[in-house]
């Protein structure tokens, strides 16, 4: 779905930042309180888990993207924002790879927490709705209009492509 009027998205704003980290977080701390009831140790696994995936991320998928590839010495995206590039930039497409990371990392923080999530109906729906909106949210405002042509969720037409 395009957007009347609106340009690809050659940079983000620290609102745009603040948007998406409050929309995310909504299954991250519903995520944190199911597992929360069953001790520190695992509250702390699950976070470790999540730093050590948002880190392959970066690593993986993020160093090709065009947000990362600029010469500012920070990241500022949607997802990161003032955060150091600690990696090589890498340009251009991704490969088998990258794409693999790229799709598994995240289903790894998502899934991680469902054994405490069934356990408590509640927060179940809770994290299955708002992970969906978050979701549907980035790709709905987002991804028909990202510059990372080579994400494989990116939606936009290969005229608008060429144009820009």
């Amino acid at each position: 779905m395009t957007h009347p009027g609106d340009q690809l998205r050659k940079r983000y704003g620290f609102g745009d930042f603040l948007f998406y980290t409050a929309l995310f977080a909504v299954p991250l701390v519903t995520a944190l309180l199911a597992i929360a009831r069953d001790g520190l140790g695992w509250l702390l696994a699950y976070l470790v888990v999540c730093l050590a995936m948002t880190v392959l991320i970066l690593k993986f998928f993020c160093t090709h993207c065009p947000h990362y590839t600029r010469s500012d010495t920070t990241l500022k995206c949607v997802f990161f924002w003032g955060l150091p590039k600690f990696f090589n930039r890498r340009p251009g497409a991704l490969n088998h790879r990258d794409k693999t990371v790229a799709f598994a990392a995240p289903a790894v923080m998502a899934l991680f927490p469902v054994y405490w999530l069934v356990e408590q109906p509640g927060l179940l729906v809770t994290y299955i709705l708002s992970a969906a909106v978050a979701v549907a949210a980035l790709r709905r405002m987002e991804c028909d209009r990202c510059v990372y042509f080579e994400c494989p969720s990116n939606k936009v037409p290969a005229e608008r492509r060429t144009a820009s």
